[in-house]
């Protein structure tokens, strides 16, 4: 690391945070030390830790718009200062052993989750929130306590990536079709794109729109190309793999309507019972992921929560900045149907948990929490957000999470739980997180509480 004066040159730094994006761990595990004792140096200043919370990160190892790893996520993290944060990935746990390693060398209160897709048959005949998809909802399992599994969860989560992989493959075949002489290898093209090759849509999109570039070396070609296969205007197109191509991409080849797209049947995913089950037992929080609030399953919510609550739902998860439009105040019919939701949630003690997920250009790396709209809720989110974090921290420490059976035999009421998971979210974090080793099966709630307290 060269320096002026005891002083680390920017441009180093820069180097260092770019390496913290690299496909190869040992690289973002170098820089990110090296990183961490410049900031213990004085050389990098690091935010103070406040209130700002984003526990729905999605990073490389799904899809990250600006490529970001979980230790690159980690870092900024820390350094804008945020009081709680975890990543949520897409099908698979591949990004969680790191994080946790990130967090814990920077001192900062980390979660991770899993985020997929599920069928309720309840809702077969409704639109939950994958759309235009009944009976298909995204679902979330958070705060789990590990990257690694075994046994027959190992067996869901291999089940669970085959049954993506073989999707993606299948997809693919049908858009290779369409926009030919643009064709895919998938091996060679798509799974490069990420470190453990677990693609989504987003990254065959990105695959299409380079393989294009490649193909069509003649800009008035590649134009003429995409205007002519996405039935659009060549000016509406942002080349060569800008968002508005991508999403276009998408939206023409790949989403309801689209050439490459199949409805999916009741067994092209598992079950939220079936996948509930697996959150539990691996130790996590099984959570309903609500988008808005507008289709036919989420207007009957009530229900929809009966539903998951009784195959072990016990949180929600939401997604702040699309559901208000700034400026529009709380009047805005997103951000009313916002507030009757946390609303539900409170009363019926379900944790609330929230982030941007940055798995699309231009989204914020942490939501506006000082906005009209939000200032409000931000207590409530902190509230989710402390819960989930003592969850993950206790079941790592000593098995006694939110979900574990020392939980059920302990609190006689949700809101009993909820305010001591929030309590130690508040007074643990990597620093004294050792206090909670050691704890049995037979300790009281007080105990624990006398325990990080004194």
């Amino acid at each position: 690391m060269r320096k002026i004066q005891g002083t680390a040159l920017p441009d180093s730094i820069e180097k260092l945070e770019e390496q913290l994006d690299s496909f190869d761990f040992s690289k973002r595990k170098k820089a990110l030390r090296e990183l961490w004792g410049l900031a213990q140096c004085g050389d990098i200043k690091l935010g103070q830790i406040g209130t700002d919370i984003n526990l729905h990160f999605h990073t490389f190892y799904s899809y990250n718009a600006c490529g970001y790893s979980p230790s690159k996520i980690a870092w900024l993290a820390r350094k804008a200062g945020l009081g709680v944060v975890g990543i949520i990935d897409f099908d698979v746990f591949d990004g969680l052993d790191e994080f946790f390693e990130a967090a814990e060398l920077l001192g900062l209160k980390g979660c991770g989750g899993m985020e997929t897709r599920v069928y309720v048959p309840e809702f077969a005949d409704r639109v939950i929130n994958s759309l235009g998809e009944p009976g298909i909802s995204y679902h979330i399992g958070i705060g789990f306590p590990i990257g690694q599994v075994s046994g027959e969860l190992q067996g869901f989560k291999t089940t669970l990536r085959k049954t993506v992989e073989q999707r993606n493959m299948d997809l693919v075949g049908r858009v290779n079709s369409y926009l030919a002489p643009v064709r895919l290898d998938y091996e060679k093209d798509v799974c490069p794109l990420t470190p453990s090759g677990n693609a989504t849509e987003r990254h065959i999109c990105l695959a299409y729109a380079r393989k294009a570039r490649s193909l069509f070396t003649n800009e008035r070609e590649l134009s003429e190309f995409w205007a002519d296969r996405l039935q659009t205007g060549q000016d509406s197109l942002d080349l060569p793999e800008g968002l508005g191509l991508l999403n276009l991409i998408r939206a023409k080849t790949m989403k309801r309507g689209g050439t490459g797209y199949v409805q999916p049947d009741a067994g092209l995913f598992p079950t939220m019972a079936e996948t509930n089950r697996f959150i539990l037992a691996a130790g996590g929080i099984p959570t309903l992921a609500w988008l808005d609030g507008t289709s036919d399953g989420e207007r009957e919510i009530e229900k929809l929560l009966e539903v998951a609550i009784s195959s072990g739902t016990s949180a929600v998860n939401i997604i702040p900045e699309r559901n208000f439009t700034a400026g529009l105040g709380k009047n805005d019919r997103m951000c009313k149907n916002l507030y009757d939701f946390v609303a539900l949630a409170e009363k019926m003690d379900l944790p609330i948990v929230v982030g941007t997920e940055m798995n699309s250009p231009g989204q914020k790396f942490v939501d506006d929490f000082n906005s009209v709209e939000l200032a409000p809720l931000l207590p409530v989110f902190l509230k989710g957000a402390h819960i989930v974090y003592a969850h993950c921290v206790l079941q790592r420490q000593c098995g006694l999470g939110y979900t574990s059976q020392w939980a059920k035999n302990i609190f006689q009421t949700t809101a009993a739980k909820n305010n001591f998971f929030e309590k130690i979210g508040n007074l643990v974090d990597p620093a004294n997180k050792q206090l909670l080793n050691g704890l049995s099966q037979s300790v009281t709630a007080q105990q624990i509480l006398d325990r990080v307290e004194g």
